[in-house]
């Protein structure tokens, strides 16, 4: 009987810290989520700053200055 109880406390415990874990991962993925967000809209931001003529690929090199 003794027995039987200590293993019940036993799973009690293991039940209680994995909730408590569970609660810990749940408030990381919201933490991720609010963060990924954030980074979607300046990546839609810089999106919007490019001028819509600038789908061409342009060199390096005809950027250089003439004396190069």
């Amino acid at each position: 009987m003794a027995q039987a109880l200590a293993r019940i406390q036993e799973l009690e415990i293991r039940s209680t810290l994995a909730d408590d874990m569970l609660e810990q991962l749940n408030q990381e993925v919201f933490r991720m989520q609010r963060q990924l967000e954030a980074v979607q809209r300046q990546l839609a931001d810089l999106r919007d700053q490019i001028p819509a003529d600038s789908t061409t690929f342009r060199s390096l090199r005809d950027e250089l200055p003439p004396h190069y």
